[in-house]
């Protein structure tokens, strides 16, 4: 357990606390908003302390002295650099997470250093999403893409659909029709009800389903489990800020891509920051009007990335029915994913989610590499690297029969010397195996992390 300080308790913040609170962490919540402290200590096993999280004050009555961990993720970059920098200088503070989006900070690695701004670990909502549509954008028909040891192995998440190649066939024929491509499905989700996968589960229209490959080989598991969909040509960008000038950056020059911003002045900087041939249209993405005049009819994905929740998705809702082929909104309140994942929206990004991900895997023990939440929080993939020998781990030279997995947590792929392995039930564990398991329930992780985490002491 680790005495962990948040400053900042936005929607990232709240749901930072509720992950690692949940983790059993002992966590602090600091902020100035007494109503969203209020919120957090009405549901949550968290302290919270009224104040500005930049005073030296404010932060040593959090415990910034005992912590061994400062997150600051509130909305501005340099409150969150200060925080860290007198977590550091004050208060000797562990390590230090600093939640920064403007760009051109990222471009000076230098300046987060123990002899400037002593921040350890840097993050970016902004581009943590952006590279998370990126991926959906290359792989048409998926509605996750989640990448593990350094990009070799992904987990892709896709919803099987009437008439599909593998419905209402056993998963056998997955192995049968593609001889030599290394996968594995590692969970069904039938009705929001997990299924526990083997060769004689029964595909059926509707299910979601996640499997394991090399990423070489995405595309071809894709097409088994669904049609597989033509590649993307145009994709449409509603709204200009952050996130809609890195997407657009990102996608430049393999796409067609264009962009609706209402500010005109903000249109006139991205037509002189964007490459050539992007195109820029001043409007409300929301007008079905101007979608009609933005040519939403010939667009293959329509992305909406404003900072308003309820114009993202009123405007993806008009994109799904002007017969746009996918459509994503990026939406913040918690609430609203739930709701518009199950109805016309293709895919709703949470920048929270996708964010606590990252986070998790730098607090968490048990040589946890990486950490992915899947179907809004409920579920995780993990990346685990095994450490220690036979004597110390209880993982190390032993079969996966003879692990003792909870149920309900399914090991998808070994990744050993950068080549990706479908485990099988006599596949032997060794040290510096990277490990993906994908949890069905985020209750099972303490179990999990126990497995993988080696003794302290040898005998």
């Amino acid at each position: 357990m680790k005495r962990i300080v948040i400053v900042g308790a936005g929607q990232v913040g709240q749901s930072l606390a509720e992950a690692l609170s949940a983790d059993g962490h002992n966590v602090t919540v600091v902020d100035t908003r007494s109503d969203c402290l209020e919120a957090i200590e009405s549901h949550l096993d968290v302290r919270t302390v009224n104040g500005f999280g930049s005073h030296p004050g404010v932060l040593e009555a959090a415990g910034a002295r005992e912590a061994e961990m400062l997150i600051a993720v509130t909305d501005s970059d340099e409150v969150n650099m200060l925080a860290c920098q007198i977590g550091s200088t004050l208060f000797g503070t562990g390590t230090k997470i600093a939640r920064v989006r403007e760009r051109s900070y990222h471009d000076y690695p230098r300046l987060f250093s123990p002899e400037a701004v002593p921040v350890d670990m840097l993050i970016s909502p902004e581009a943590i999403v952006t590279a998370q549509i990126q991926r959906l954008v290359e792989h048409p028909g998926a509605l996750q893409v989640l990448d593990f040891a350094d990009g070799l192995v992904s987990l892709v998440g896709v919803r099987a659909y009437y008439g599909g190649p593998l419905v209402g066939h056993e998963l056998r024929n997955l192995h049968r029709d593609m001889p030599g491509v290394q996968t594995r499905v590692a969970a069904i989700f039938r009705r929001d009800r997990s299924l526990r996968p083997d060769g004689h589960t029964v595909i059926e229209a509707d299910d979601e389903v996640f499997f394991v490959a090399a990423k070489q080989d995405i595309g071809l598991v894709t097409s088994e489990l669904r049609k597989l969909d033509q590649p993307y040509r145009r994709i449409m960008v509603a709204g200009g800020g952050n996130i809609g000038l890195r997407l657009a950056e990102a996608l430049a020059g393999r796409y067609e891509v264009s962009v609706i911003e209402r500010d005109p002045a903000r249109a006139e900087q991205l037509r002189e920051l964007l490459p050539e041939g992007t195109e820029i249209r001043v409007g409300d993405s929301a007008d079905d009007q101007q979608l009609d005049r933005s040519g939403i009819g010939r667009t293959d994905v329509f992305c909406a990335v404003t900072n308003d929740d309820q114009a993202n998705i009123f405007a993806s809702m008009l994109a799904k029915r002007r017969g746009v082929r996918k459509v994503m909104a990026l939406i913040n309140r918690p609430g609203y994913v739930d709701l518009m994942q199950e109805g016309t929206i293709d895919i709703a990004l949470s920048p929270q989610q996708a964010t606590i991900g990252v986070l998790l895997a730098r607090v968490r023990e048990g040589g946890t590499a990486t950490v992915h939440s899947l179907r809004r929080g409920a579920a995780e993939a993990i990346e685990s690297i095994v450490s220690g020998d036979a004597r110390s781990s209880r993982v190390v030279d032993r079969r996966i029969d003879e692990l003792q997995l909870p149920e309900g947590a399914t090991i998808g792929a070994v990744v050993r010397d950068r080549e990706v392995l479908i485990p099988h039930h006599d596949t032997v564990i060794r040290s510096g195996d990277h490990v993906i398991l994908f949890l069905t329930d985020r209750g099972l992780l303490r179990a999990v992390e126990r497995l993988f985490q080696p003794a302290r002491r040898f005998f």
